[in-house]
């Protein structure tokens, strides 16, 4: 089935309610095919009901949604012969080998015959696992775990691959490599639509949905979300005592927000020059030198804070 207009995934207004809470709340977005498509967001956003939707797991409350060019409405069935899917949790079964597990997925996916020996053989070398197909599952380490999960979700060369936090608990070097093999599929034209919530996953994206409290808050290419939708001034404060400086400047009016930044601190200051000032005058008050304080630009982390926080302040002013 052709993706319509060559959008692999479409997704027009759509709404998934239980009982009074709305997990996903009237979002609209598309997925290119080939394209890295990155939901971005705290736990709770909504991420991984929106991709439960999409992949047929749940029904949606309103609104349309179509994958692979079927409407995840009445198509569900033969949505999931398109589809890989890797959920949050470590979904393969620890006390079966590599082996049995490629095995058990193969013939959930339908695997035909002739391609088996030639798909186990691609996952084990991807995943490391070459001549280790004997191991019980729980055996391996997290990194190796998450790559031969990825490999059951593409046994069967799916066009549209989901992945929700597919990371997580994954240390960084395994996590570099595993966007490695993610940019490896997208080359070959695979669709890969992925949530998470590392900032630092999010540059790998070619595009991303920041989401919150069930809402799209703002979507575009990490650079486009750098710069279209940061108004403000970000400054990088180092200085002694991060936590006091920290508590000291919470309260700053010429700031909007202030937050911790590895060993820094970034501030968003609409009027950066007043900004400086303010901040220098409280913390030489306090007793606290100021190693470094200038702008600099924004991280897709500011970006969502900002936008977060602004949504927050127009809450409490409606």
């Amino acid at each position: 089935m052709e993706p319509i207009n060559g959008k692999a995934v479409r997704v027009h207004n759509l709404v998934k309610v239980f009982g009074k809470f709305r997990a996903i709340d009237d979002i609209s977005f598309d997925v290119a095919e080939g394209e890295i498509f990155g939901f971005l967001g705290p736990n709770g956003a909504g991420k991984t009901t929106t991709i439960k939707v999409l992949c047929g797991l749940l029904r949606p409350t309103s609104g349309q949604a179509w994958v692979a060019g079927l409407d995840v409405s009445t198509q569900f069935e033969e949505i999931r012969k398109h589809i890989g899917y890797m959920s949050q949790k470590f979904s393969l079964y620890e006390d079966l080998t590599v082996q049995e597990n490629l095995d058990f997925y193969g013939g959930i996916y339908g695997l035909p015959p002739e391609k088996k020996l030639d798909r186990h053989t691609w996952v084990l070398e991807m995943a490391g696992l070459s001549g280790k197909g004997s191991m019980i599952t729980a055996d391996l380490a997290i990194g190796w775990k998450q790559r031969l999960a990825l490999g059951c979700a593409v046994l069967h060369e799916p066009p549209i691959l989901f992945l929700d936090e597919p990371t997580s608990g994954v240390d960084p070097m395994s996590r570099r490599g595993f966007w490695e093999l993610i940019h490896d599929m997208a080359r070959r034209g695979v669709t890969v639509f992925v949530t998470t919530h590392y900032m630092e996953e999010a540059e790998y994206c070619h595009r991303l949905a920041l989401m919150g409290s069930g809402k799209i808050i703002a979507a575009g290419t990490p650079g486009e979300l750098r710069t279209r939708w940061m108004e403000d001034t970000v400054l990088e404060l180092e200085c002694d005592e991060l936590s006091k400086a920290l508590d000291l400047l919470e309260h700053e009016e010429s700031l909007t927000e202030v937050a911790v930044f590895g060993r820094l601190l970034h501030l968003v200051a609409p009027d950066p020059d007043l900004a400086v000032g303010r901040v220098r005058e409280r913390l030489t008050a306090a007793g606290l030198p100021i190693f470094r304080l200038e702008p600099v630009a924004p991280s897709l982390e500011d970006v969502f804070v900002t936008l977060t926080q602004k949504r927050v302040d127009l809450g409490r002013s409606a």
